[in-house]
């Protein structure tokens, strides 16, 4: 059998198992979110002033930041775990882009030039590099499980993406605990914390899901 028909096949093959692989990544990372959200609830746990947080914009926009990314990231793996790439799934990242400019925007337009520094460093900037990977570790080593199962086209982009939601869904369960909620914060530190998740991800994908 040549390649292009090999392709071919395994594409018809699982053309009616779109939704039974999405439904597969998402119980990898409710697994591992399971998990992690032990680890949060033991060492972390939600900040002090949660209930009032809610009340304030910030907050709230953080919120549809990070569920935003997990949406965008949830269809780039689910899209690059097939051997060909028929997804749109860019066009999940698009909400992402526009929310981070809205947000962006607003915040340096709320708020003196002179405190900008200090909202992008906030306070607690060394605990999200540590958090959102420590998070994201057990998500990640499930989706990685569940994606031995597909046919990615290029292993290292799958394991990358992979490695974007698990981090995603870190993202959202240090999110309550984080008490920088500037959008200079969050689209800083979020994903710097999320780069090596990803590339640790490329890496295992690299050698754990060739076929």
């Amino acid at each position: 059998m040549k390649t292009e028909q090999l392709v071919a096949s395994l594409v018809a093959d699982r053309a009616g198992s779109a939704k039974p692989l999405g439904r597969s990544v998402g119980r990898a990372v409710l697994a591992g979110a399971l998990v992690s959200l032990m680890i949060f609830a033991i060492e972390f746990g939600p900040r002090v002033d949660l209930s009032a947080a809610f009340a304030t914009w910030r907050f709230d926009l953080k919120l549809v930041l990070v569920l935003a990314a997990l949406v965008a990231a949830a269809a780039a793996c689910v899209a690059m775990a097939r051997p060909v790439t028929t997804v749109r799934w860019q066009w999940a990242v698009l909400p992402v882009l526009l929310l981070s400019a809205a947000a962006l925007g607003t915040e340096l337009a709320v708020l003196p030039a002179d405190t900008w520094g200090a909202r992008l460093v906030g306070s607690n900037a060394l605990v999200c590099l540590t958090a959102i990977p420590l998070f994201a570790l057990a998500p990640l080593a499930a989706l990685l499980l569940v994606l031995r199962r597909a046919a990615p086209a290029s292993p290292a982009l799958a394991g990358a993406a992979a490695g974007a939601l698990a981090a995603a869904a870190a993202a959202a369960i240090y999110a309550f605990h984080c008490f920088d909620d500037s959008p200079l914060f969050v689209l800083t530190w979020y994903p710097l914390a999320a780069i090596p998740v990803a590339v640790v991800g490329a890496a295992v994908g690299r050698r754990l899901l060739r076929w």
